[in-house]
């Protein structure tokens, strides 16, 4: 019982990370106006998630958002990551190199996207989006406004390539 007390509470910290935020849609859906021209979100005080429009993601990222809050997160969500680039690797040929724990000689947000053409159902990319929100709530960032710049660039590029891929 306790054990699930606590996922369900992990569960609503992580839908309250997203929660009206002034740099999601800056970060996430901006990248993907190629695909959605209308990119900026509203947030919904009443309905507690971003108003579903025409042309935007807001309905995609509000079941994106259930669906993470779901997700048992990885120990290590960096592993979930690896897998997209040694993809990249033994697949499409590319040179890169994980050195001091970070992947070189390719833009890593590139890395994700081309990584997960091979993702079934994006699972790697949600666990480490999960992993990514954890992690940030475990150094007391409760909110996406909140994350130090680099990892939440970094998990902003993870979401874009779920939604991406899934556009």
């Amino acid at each position: 019982m306790q054990n699930n007390t606590m996922k369900n509470s992990l569960a609503e910290q992580i839908k309250t990370f997203f929660e009206w935020s002034d740099l999601f849609d800056y970060l996430v859906t901006r990248q993907l106006s190629h695909i959605r021209i209308n990119w900026e979100l509203t947030w919904d005080h009443d309905e507690k998630n971003y108003e579903p429009e025409e042309d935007s993601y807001a309905g995609d990222i509000n079941n994106l958002i259930i669906e993470l809050s779901k997700i048992n997160p990885p120990a290590k969500y960096h592993d979930n990551e690896d897998r997209l680039a040694e993809y990249c690797i033994s697949r499409l040929g590319w040179d890169i190199k994980k050195i001091k724990g970070r992947w070189v000689g390719s833009d890593y947000a590139s890395v994700l996207e081309q990584g997960g053409f091979d993702d079934i159902d994006q699972n790697n990319l949600l666990k480490a989006a999960c992993g990514r929100v954890k992690a940030a709530l475990e150094r007391e960032q409760l909110h996406f406004d909140d994350m130090e710049k680099f990892h939440q660039m970094m998990l902003a590029n993870v979401l874009a390539v779920i939604l991406y891929h899934r556009s």
